[in-house]
């Protein structure tokens, strides 16, 4: 049988035959856990997947169809592992608040070089619009002038006033779309809003670290009359796998315009004679905050979501 597999809890996989509407838990057979696999988890949601059924009525996947893209991050643990968070997405939405919880920009900056790595569409979405006093929400406007400007799509949304709630309906409509962020900054509410039959669970805020409680454990994805929404746990930190200085490089839109417009060709952006890219840091056509977080990535320093506050 042919299948999606719609969520993943470690060692069971939900698996959705399309055609019969039917669902089965699966497991893995073992030889997927062999053959030098350095992610922690070989099976993710949006996998398509061939399964069948063992003597006892246990599913198992028995093979994986190749993935059109998929977006990834270093595992919490072990740097040099791989956690896959999602497979075969056609829209990513990056949910972003400026509090409760505050959403780092060198968070922002990183998700979107991994989409950008398998060329994964992002939509910024500024969430929790009937929070912001007046201070943040210039704070939203320089912002979504900034990435509207690198040409990445920005939406405002409010699950209290319904802001944006319609756009995104809009946006979904016959896609796999990808629902990522902070815990706390609203995925599950946003995506029970598009769709309220599916009542997702939402979480408060602590309010000791000021941090999103935890509400979806595993990554899950919902059907809907067309298209698909995954829902996935929060992220703290989004840590990158190594990428080569040329990829890095190629992966900011706004830098990868000045690609053999410098005096050398292989110009790194960050000392050369004659670099173009960081003359138009200094008259202000690159931000500098996405030109100091190039460097940070090309550096592979441990992020610190602290010294990428939103002022």
């Amino acid at each position: 049988m042919h299948g999606l597999v719609t969520k993943s809890t470690g060692s069971w996989y939900s698996v959705l035959n399309e055609s019969t509407g039917e669902r089965l838990e699966c497991r893995l057979r073992g030889q997927f856990r062999i053959h030098g696999i350095k992610n922690t988890n070989p099976v993710v949601v949006g996998d398509r997947v061939d399964y069948g059924t063992e003597k006892d009525g246990t599913g198992i996947i028995t093979h994986i169809e190749t993935r059109k893209n998929y977006i990834e991050r270093k595992s919490t643990n072990l740097s040099k592992i791989r956690h896959l968070i999602a497979a075969n997405i056609d829209l990513a939405f990056l949910l972003v608040t400026l509090r409760e919880p505050r959403t780092s920009l060198g968070f922002i900056d990183r998700f979107l070089v991994a989409a950008e790595g398998f060329r994964i569409p992002v939509c910024l979405v500024f969430n929790k619009m009937d929070l912001y006093s007046e201070a943040e929400l210039s704070v939203v406007e320089e912002l979504s002038a900034l990435y509207s400007h690198i040409g990445y799509d920005v939406l405002r949304t409010s699950v209290v006033s319904g802001m944006g709630i319609d756009k995104l309906r809009e946006m979904i409509h016959g896609k796999v779309c990808l629902f990522s962020g902070h815990s706390g900054t609203g995925k599950s509410a946003i995506i029970s809003a598009i769709d309220p039959t599916l009542n997702l669970r939402t979480g408060d805020i602590s309010k000791v670290h000021n941090k999103g409680k935890h509400t979806t454990t595993f990554a899950e994805m919902f059907p809907l009359a067309e298209g698909y929404m995954i829902d996935t746990p929060g992220i703290k930190e989004f840590g990158l796998i190594q990428y080569s200085k040329e990829e890095v490089r190629d992966y900011f839109p706004e830098i990868r315009a000045y690609n053999n417009r410098c005096k050398f060709d292989d110009c790194s952006h960050t000392h050369e004679p004659g670099c173009l890219v960081q003359k138009a840091v200094e008259s202000g056509e690159i931000a500098l905050s996405r030109y100091l977080n190039y460097i940070a990535i090309l550096e592979a320093d441990d992020m610190k979501l602290a010294d990428w506050e939103l002022r």
